[in-house]
């Protein structure tokens, strides 16, 4: 099994930055994309960002310019770095990773536990 593990969520004013990081552990074979998706009361689940393991990237469209995402293959880590932050982005991130687990044929979706992103006008 894989599991993924997030931190750096947090209260900030607008006009901030806050740092979002996620590390996958377990028995892992292979990533392959990784990224964060947000949701926000009463809304449905989007794709902010997603980074595959050559390192290309794809952002929602509200987010580019302002928020860049990264990852550590080496550390199984994924990153996302979000400036000039507006209340908007007001909403709960979720870590996701496509894995192949040790021993097993195929790849499953993996999700963090989500961390609160709160952003004040």
């Amino acid at each position: 099994q894989v599991q993924l593990v997030e931190s750096g969520g947090g209260l900030v004013q607008a006009g901030g930055s806050l740092r979002l990081s996620c590390t996958a552990s377990g028995s892992i074979f292979r990533i392959n994309n990784m990224g964060w998706y947000r949701q926000a009361p009463g809304k449905q689940r989007e794709l902010v960002a997603a980074i595959t393991s050559g390192g290309v990237t794809n952002y929602k469209d509200s987010v580019k310019g302002r928020f860049t995402i990264s990852r550590d293959n080496a550390k199984n880590t994924v990153y996302l770095e979000m400036n000039s932050l507006k209340p908007e982005d007001t909403a709960v991130y979720y870590c996701h990773c496509s894995a192949q687990p040790m021993g097993v044929w195929r790849s499953y979706d993996y999700w963090g536990q989500g961390t609160q992103v709160t952003v004040s006008s």
